[in-house]
């Protein structure tokens, strides 16, 4: 996929999952205004659909070019089915996932913008390092200031003063 291109789109029926294997996507939701805000970022080995609901509920887009394995949910579900390891698997990726998102709510109730954007410049380098105990030490910021506005719920101009500093 290129950048800005639609992996799966909100109110699509969805008859497939993936696992991405490079790049970078984003899950966001569009508000009544038409306002978009980016819930989340998926980096490699990152899954992505939604595994039961037969719609998908935002939109999943490409924010670097991107490569995905992408299969169909009914065999994901019938392997799921045949080796309940997959099965445990899924589930504590979802209880981590899940505890992240209420972490995050937690933190961006009471940070700064700086630490917020501290915290976005940190994850972005450990998704771009090749060891699992440290983070790169350089990598290409794969997003514009609009998107980190959009990560972290600031402004564009915030986002510009902070980098700034």
């Amino acid at each position: 996929y290129a950048r800005g291109e639609t992996v799966f789109a909100a109110g699509a029926d969805l008859d497939a999952c993936a696992t991405l294997t490079s790049g970078l996507l984003k899950i966001s939701h569009i508000d009544d205004q038409g306002g978009e805000r980016i819930l989340s970022l998926i980096h490699p080995a990152g899954f992505v659909g939604e595994m039961f609901a037969p719609v998908a509920h935002h939109d999943i887009v490409a924010l670097t070019e991107s490569r995905l394995c992408l299969f169909p949910r009914r065999d994901y579900e019938a392997a799921i089915a045949r080796f309940p390891a997959l099965a445990l698997a899924l589930l504590r990726r979802s209880a981590t996932d899940l505890f992240d998102a209420r972490s995050q709510i937690a933190l961006d109730a009471r940070r700064s913008a700086a630490a917020k954007l501290a915290t976005l410049l940190l994850a972005l380098a450990r998704a771009a390092s090749h060891s699992p105990c440290h983070a790169a030490e350089t990598f290409d910021l794969p997003l514009t200031r609009g998107e980190m506005a959009g990560v972290l719920g600031l402004t564009i101009e915030t986002v510009s003063r902070q980098l700034g500093r």
